[in-house]
Formats: C-alpha cells, structure tokens, sequence
C-alpha cells in the first residue's frame, strides 16, 4: 500500500511509520520545514515531503498517489506555544484541505484521523461513576486545540456521508511514549507541591504521592502506551466496518493512584506519601468496546506493563518503540 503520515515525526507518527514500511508499505512522510525531529526518521526508508498543512497544494502534492491517510499532524496543546489562529489553520483548514485532497485520489481506502479525549468534560465534582462511551458522551470541547480537534472530526464523519470518503476518527487518551511514565508529574510531589495539602511534606526529596479525594478515594485516569494506540491505528487501515466510525483508544484498563504509585515506588526505590486533596478529582475510565468490535483493538500495555518497560527502556533495552524527541 501507499501511505501518506502527517506528523510523522511525532511520537505516533514515527512508531507507525516504522511499523508500516515493516510491514512492506510505501511510506510516505509530511514533515514541516525544518523540523528537527526528522534526524529520527534517518534509518527508514521513507519518502520525505516537506510542505505545511495550511497551503493546500502542499497537502495536495503530498497526498498524490497514496491509498491510506493517516492524518496525525497538527498544532498540539503540548507543543507549541501555538495561538488561537494557528490552531484553526493548522488543525481545522489544515484538515479540510487533507480532506479535500483526499477527495482527489482515485483508490484511497482509508483516511485516519487523530481525535482527542480533550472533548470530554472528563473533571467533574465526585468524578465519573460511569465507563465514558464516545456514542453517548457529550463533547464539550474547551479551548482551542480541543475545539479544533472537535471541527476536524466532524468534517470527517460529514465527508464520509456526503462523499462516501472512507474516514475513520481515533480518539487518543494521553499517549505517554518510551520511558515517560517513570517522570510523569502527576506522579511526584516535586511537581505537586504548589497543592496547600502537600506544601508542608515538600521538604526538597522527591517523594511519589498516592492521591486520593476529600473522601479518601484514589483517583481514576486512563490513558495509553504509545504502542497500543500504535496498534490501533494499524487496526483502522482495513478493518472493514471502520469507516464512518469514531472510536475511542487507550490502555486495557485506567489504573488508580493507589495501585500504580506504589508499584513505582517498589520499582523506582523513591519513597511515597499519600494525600487527601480537595477539588475537582481525576477519577474517570474509557468503555472501550466500540474500538474492540470494530477495530479487533487488542491493547496490551496497563500501567504495571509501561513502568516495567520504561525501566527497560532507560536501561538500555530495545522495548520496540523510538524515543519520544
């Protein structure tokens, strides 16, 4: 096949890029002028095409010839500091024009969008009692990125009814990659120290931190290995009742503050505390057996698998994944 990637120097990007030309595909990469995460790129055979996503003939010329998109590339709440034009142009016109372009090629059959989990109103007082399911959740996107992301799906349903283009939309949770787990800072208390209930236990040590609500109970968040979310889009190139669809991705199961903390700590040797705080809690989970019907999504990786395989991964060890930068 021949597969056009936009952000292919992204974290996604890059891992699905080598895992396709793998596979024997003829990749072919969308890169921003002057990217300096290209240098990663250097050991796979890729056709490298340098454009922006906002001129449409860029996106044209790139996409000329391929049968499967995955469209990846876009302005990242976690990059940046983009503003709030850039967001439009970049994620909303730049989606439009890779769907117009899309609309051009004679035998595409697949055309993958990366969605986002931002959409959710995912903290709420008391948390979430319910498995968040993307048919029936309410999208409230907020700020630009989400609501950018949130235009960009719904160009791909509507192209998908009203010219039969063969979309599929992966909402992605946080996608942590290679070795980032064993630094997350929702983890530390050097990063949560700003918190009034944990000022007075900072005493220049890293501890981790077990949180957990006014109620004594610890939080709730799913998130993703890069290699899961690798998996699914792997999954949405031919999966036959795909397109149209949009489906939510992320680990086998959310982990809790109580479960993954500790077993850090064991892992890590760094001490722990634990902590009631008040507030809005992270305390939510992804139903998702949409993307495991449709998909065959089989993911693999829960938050004891990713911090033994970031251990690995700083160790030296070849955990099938590139590294993030």
């Amino acid at each position: 096949m021949r597969i056009l990637i936009t952000g292919v120097t992204g974290r996604i990007g890059a891992n699905l890029a080598a895992a396709l030309v793998e596979q024997g595909h003829e990749v072919r990469g969308f890169v921003w002028p002057g990217d300096p995460r290209v240098e990663k790129l250097a050991s796979l055979s890729l056709d490298l095409r340098t454009g922006s996503l906002r001129d449409a003939g860029d996106v044209r010329d790139a996409m000329r010839g391929v049968q499967v998109v995955y469209h990846l590339g876009a302005a990242f709440q976690g990059g940046g500091p983009f503003s709030d034009d850039d967001y439009f142009e970049t994620n909303v016109r730049g989606t439009f024009n890779a769907l117009q372009a899309a609309r051009e090629q004679d035998d595409l059959t697949r055309f993958v969008f990366a969605g986002t989990d931002a959409l959710y109103d995912k903290y709420v007082p008391g948390g979430l009692s319910e498995p968040i399911r993307e048919d029936d959740a309410v999208r409230r996107p907020r700020g630009w990125y989400a609501l950018s992301k949130s235009m960009g799906e719904d160009m791909c349903v509507s192209y998908h009814g009203a010219y039969g283009l063969p979309t599929v939309v992966l909402r992605f949770s946080m996608v942590l990659g290679a070795g980032e787990i064993l630094d997350w800072p929702q983890f530390r208390l050097s990063a949560l120290k700003s918190r009034p209930e944990l000022a007075s236990a900072w005493g220049g040590e890293e501890r981790l931190v077990v949180l957990r609500d006014e109620n004594g109970r610890a939080h709730k968040k799913h998130i993703a290995d890069v290699r899961d979310i690798l998996h699914g889009c792997l999954c949405a190139m031919d999966a036959p009742d795909a397109s149209g669809e949009v489906m939510q991705l992320g680990a086998p199961s959310a982990f809790t503050w109580d479960d993954a903390v500790p077993y850090l700590s064991e892992k890590t040797g760094i001490p722990y505390i634990e902590a009631n705080v008040s507030g809005t809690p992270t305390y939510y989970e992804y139903d998702l057996s949409k993307a495991r019907r449709l998909l065959g999504f089989r993911p693999q990786y829960d938050i004891r698998c990713m911090i033994d395989d970031a251990i690995a991964f700083r160790a030296g060890e070849d955990i099938g994944v590139l590294p993030t930068s």
